[in-house]
């Protein structure tokens, strides 16, 4: 599976587990940008309601900020400091370890007397704090000095890193889990590709009918039974062709051996060949010549149905003339076989429709020459066409023995002859429906009422 399936792996690594793994990245950033923000801004509005309150007990004139500054219970991890309007510190209170120094915000407060904040590392304090400077203002509004709050971070930044690192293993622990389902249901997807791959090959070698076994009902189960259909159709198909080279060997066989034993008959004979005896043998050779010519000619249609190369040259053209010259010259041949060809006239109106007249021609040929091989022994055969609504439809019916019920699906397939003894390369018809059907028509066949076969084609008038 690893082997054959590399570059499907590569693909999802490439594609889904990459994008997956960014996506995991920026969730990761999000989460703990916004965890240490709320972090921090939970300590900074701590330092905002300290500094109110100090700031509203300085303004009501009970106490000077001094004593304010003095008499206020100051939070663990965090100092309160008094400074002048010159930046210089008057009073500290707060952690007992070093007293931090005044930075940009004291200044910046003292600037604008309005509230700012900072952050930084400070020696004082051992690693980063968070500061914030506020004025501080008697009742008139004079500014009297600025007051200043600071927290250390240490604890904070700690939470913060804490947090940060469980997302992180959460995330990764997800992306774990995520990559263990995937490899099985990759996994899934694998072994029945792998199986489908190389049956495929083996068909793609010759063992045609080999079978998928169906693992699942989903789209890969599908495709199983797709290829073992095309499996089946591939072996019926070589199977009916092996058939078809068979039988059209046998049939050439017998005109040629027929034309090659009477052309030695008449060239050894010399004079003593009577002119009766003569005649009968130059009859036969230009009969077997005819069929051999219509074998061939059938073999060149169907090359080209295979090769795409069958083409029609469309034009406007009275259908009904040439089916009435095709049935009138066919039946005058069929009454030396003792054959009768009735046509079944009409006088519905028939427009001209835009075909290939001489394709259709040799439909009307095919069809009406199967009707004499398969169904000559009734003795007759009727033909007919009519208008149907849109459509010209054109009937043709011998009055033989039919054909088996489950033959007829199959009748019109390439290559099928069924249980008839009657000689032909079991191509015709197929062809006769690929002209139909290029005409954007149909080519039906069915057991008459009363016995013989029925074959009924349908073309649009327009």
């Amino acid at each position: 599976m690893k082997e054959n399936n590399s570059g499907l792996l590569r693909r999802w690594v490439r594609s889904s587990l990459s994008i997956v793994v960014a996506l995991a990245l920026v969730c990761v950033v999000v989460l703990t940008a916004s965890t240490a923000m709320l972090c921090y801004s939970a300590q900074r509005q701590e330092l905002r309601t300290e500094l109110y309150a100090l700031q509203q007990l300085c303004k009501s004139g009970s106490l000077t900020p001094e004593e304010a500054l003095r008499s206020y219970n100051v939070m663990e991890n965090h100092w309160m400091q008094l400074f002048d309007l010159h930046g210089e510190p008057i009073l500290t209170v707060g952690a007992e370890n070093g007293v931090p120094e005044a930075q940009s915000d004291v200044r910046n407060a003292i600037k604008t007397g309005e509230i700012k904040w900072t952050m930084g590392h400070n020696a004082a304090a051992h690693g980063r704090v968070m500061a914030m400077a506020v004025p501080v203002m008697d009742e008139s509004g004079t500014v009297l000095g600025i007051l200043r709050g600071v927290v250390r971070l240490n604890e904070t930044d700690h939470a913060v890193l804490l947090l940060t690192g469980a997302i992180v293993l959460v995330a990764a622990g997800l992306m774990v889990i995520l990559y263990i389902i995937q490899r099985f249901y990759l996994r899934s997807v694998f072994v029945p590709i792998t199986e489908i791959t190389t049956t495929a090959k083996r068909i793609a070698a010759g063992s045609y009918g080999v079978q998928i076994s169906r693992r699942y009902d989903d789209e890969i189960g599908e495709l199983a039974d797709t290829i073992n259909d095309m499996s089946n159709k591939i072996s019926q198909n070589e199977k009916m062709q092996s058939e078809f080279m068979s039988r059209v060997s046998h049939e050439l066989r017998t005109p040629l051996t027929a034309i090659g034993g009477w052309s030695e008959t008449l060239l050894s004979g010399g004079g003593s060949v009577d002119t009766a005896e003569a005649q009968r043998g130059l009859s036969i050779i230009l009969r077997e010549t005819r069929r051999l010519t219509g074998m061939v000619e059938d073999l060149l249609e169907f090359t080209r149905m295979q090769d795409g190369r069958f083409t029609l040259n469309v034009a406007p053209a009275d259908l009904r003339a040439e089916f009435e010259d095709t049935v009138f010259m066919y039946g005058s041949r069929l009454q030396r076989e003792g054959i009768e060809l009735e046509y079944l006239e009409n006088d519905e109106d028939i427009p001209e429709i835009p075909c290939d007249k001489e394709r259709m021609r040799q439909v009307f040929l095919n069809i009406l020459d199967n009707a004499v091989k398969h169904g000559g022994e009734g003795g007759k055969i009727t033909a007919e066409m009519r208008r149907e609504d849109d459509e010209v439809v054109i009937r043709i019916r011998d009055f033989g023995c039919g054909i088996p019920a489950e033959e007829l699906p199959l009748v019109k397939k390439k290559f099928y002859k069924g249980s008839s003894k009657a000689r032909g390369s079991g191509i015709g018809l197929a062809v006769c429906e690929e002209i139909v059907s290029m005409h954007n028509g149909t080519l039906t066949l069915e057991n008459a009422p009363g016995g013989g076969t029925l074959v009924t084609i349908r073309l649009p008038i327009a």
